[in-house]
């Protein structure tokens, strides 16, 4: 059956190292007949959270503040599995899809207990070193916490300049990862 699949591109680079994992893994799941909606987050105004605990009033729109987080709402709530994609900052995602996922506390706030809808997850990130274990365990407890399931990470090591993950043999692993969905 195929799947409805967004991606959420924390990535300031429009063609960096991480939308060649991007592409890579939309090649796949789009061969595998899965839909893939890419929202790049740099590009689209969005607010942090202000914390007000107003949301979820209305599920179309369920954050008071208005903005481009009104495109991915229904997005969000319809997909079946949602990508979470950025370069390793700091030892942690971008600034830009923690915002976006801060966010996403509204449409917690549409159901009871702030119960998210269930979701498949994976992880793509690109980094010039390898120290993804903050990253990863700061993921980890996410799907925990939401009760989500993690269905594969790809983790790029030694890509800096735009461009350097071309042609290294982890974009096969991405790519292997879109195509083996379920």
């Amino acid at each position: 059956m195929a799947k409805k699949i967004i991606v959420l591109n924390g990535s300031p680079r429009p063609n960096g190292n991480t939308a060649g994992l991007i592409a890579a893994f939309t090649e796949g799941a789009k061969a595998a007949g899965h839909s893939v909606t890419e929202f790049r987050l740099q590009s689209m105004k969005i607010a942090p959270c202000i914390g007000c605990y107003q949301g979820g009033k209305d599920p179309a729109s369920p954050c008071v503040q208005k903005d481009g987080m009104d495109t991915i709402y229904p997005a969000f709530v319809a997909a079946d599995i949602v990508v979470f994609a950025s370069p390793l900052y700091y030892w942690t995602i971008s600034g830009q899809l923690k915002c976006a996922l801060d966010r996403l506390f509204a449409v917690a706030e549409s159901y009871p207990n702030y119960e998210i809808p269930k979701k498949d997850c994976a992880l793509l990130m690109a980094a010039e070193g390898d120290g993804y274990a903050e990253v990863t365990m700061w993921y980890d407890n996410l799907m925990k916490y939401l009760d989500w399931t993690d269905i594969g990470k790809v983790l790029a090591s030694g890509v800096v300049k735009v461009g350097d993950i071309a042609g290294k043999p982890i974009l096969e692993d991405a790519r292997k990862l879109g195509a083996g969905i379920a």
